[in-house]
């Protein structure tokens, strides 16, 4: 059974490491916050100028004027700090981001990420994306495995424009955890086990092992190369 977008966030909450400053990218990335485990301390920062961010509101508890750069509501944490988006983004160019977590369209096998120009729409640009997969130290991103036409957004090359070249270091879908590697992408053997043994083409069940609590049942077509 594939994860749904709350299931990512959690895989990746367990990625967070104490004391550090993270930012949260439109769409899934956003609700790693939620899913913080007890025994970390991060700060979540948004460009827009919001340092120390919270989990997302209940319904009827939003503040309309409290917002992240996604225009969606949040709420902020004691010891949370406002500020302008010009010290937001010398917080983030100055290399002070230790991990941000994207959203992203396609994933190169180099680490190539494409997240900001979506076909057949008109955008107003990348937004903080270029400015955070330059100076982050680590880069993770949450997306769905398949596009709406059931295509792999794991690539070998991007085909949309890019957003930052060789600097994705792990992605974490609703099928799988897969890292960025100078061989290209590398799943753990250890996630993986096999219902059955392969012997002839075919289809076989295989179950991935995402986190300690979360497995995700896929398919396997062995065919002729």
């Amino acid at each position: 059974m594939a994860l749904d977008k709350n299931g990512i966030a959690r895989r990746i909450a367990q990625e967070l490491k104490n004391n550090t400053y993270v930012n949260l990218g439109i769409g899934i990335p956003t609700l790693v916050a939620n899913h913080i485990p007890e025994d970390i301390n991060v700060e979540f920062q948004s460009e827009n100028g919001v340092l120390g961010m919270g989990p997302f509101p209940f319904e009827g508890e939003e503040d309309p004027d409290m917002i992240n750069a996604g225009k969606q509501t949040i709420t902020t944490l004691p010891g949370a700090v406002l500020f302008d988006s010009a010290l937001s983004f010398s917080m983030i160019r100055g290399n002070h981001i230790q991990l941000s977590v994207l959203g992203a369209m396609e994933v190169a096998e180099n680490g190539d990420i494409a997240n900001w120009k979506i076909p057949g729409k008109m955008v107003k640009g990348m937004g903080g994306a270029m400015d955070l997969v330059a100076s982050s130290e680590n880069i993770i991103v949450a997306m769905t495995h398949t596009n709406r036409k059931g295509e792999s957004k794991l690539l070998k090359k991007c085909t949309l424009p890019i957003t930052g070249v060789s600097c994705v270091k792990k992605v974490v879908t609703d099928l799988a955890v897969v890292e960025v590697t100078d061989k290209g992408f590398e799943l753990d053997k250890n996630q993986i086990s096999i219902n059955e043994p392969i012997k002839t083409l075919g289809i076989y069940h295989i179950t991935v092992k995402v986190a300690k609590d979360i497995t995700s049942d896929v398919k396997l077509y062995v065919i002729k190369g």
